[in-house]
């Protein structure tokens, strides 16, 4: 009997401690967080500027995909981060309809419209949001909501 309680309690904290860890995340991170505000601000600023040729504004479009490329690479080395990660991969990939799949737009068309510019802020900038509160918190409901964004595209 002894031996089965012995049994019984080793298992009991192994599937506790396995549990523990599969729901690891990340925790906060001041530069992160930082670093996702500076960007959103920064994209959602020169997405304003698309009603424009592209040409005038292609080195700041070019030195925000690099601000973009740090903060992916910065991620991706962090320790229970896939959530995080996974979504700033989300917007930096050109083929997709975020950030980095804009200001692709934006160059083949050289101008974009209007109407274009603010739904496309409105997405990018919820997504952002989501990012941020999500870095800020790490409250199970952002991180929900991020990995529905993510598994959409």
């Amino acid at each position: 009997m002894r031996f089965l309680k012995s049994i019984f309690l080793v298992f009991s904290i192994s599937v506790i401690l396995l549990g523990c860890n599969a729901l690891k995340t990340a925790v906060f991170d001041q530069y992160s967080y930082q670093k996702s505000i500076e960007i959103k601000i920064e994209a959602l600023k020169l997405m304003e500027k698309a009603t424009e040729q592209y040409q005038q504004y292609s080195n700041e479009v070019d030195e925000l995909e690099l601000e973009i490329e740090k903060i992916v690479a910065y991620e991706k080395y962090k320790p229970n981060n896939e959530v995080t990660y996974k979504m700033w991969l989300l917007l930096s990939d050109k083929d997709k309809n975020l950030l980095a799949g804009f200001f692709k737009r934006w160059k083949e068309k050289e101008k974009l419209s209007s109407y274009f510019i603010e739904e496309a802020k409105k997405i990018n900038e919820e997504a952002m949001d989501l990012l941020i509160q999500y870095e800020a918190k790490k409250e199970p409901e952002f991180k929900a909501r991020l990995l529905d964004i993510i598994s959409k595209n």
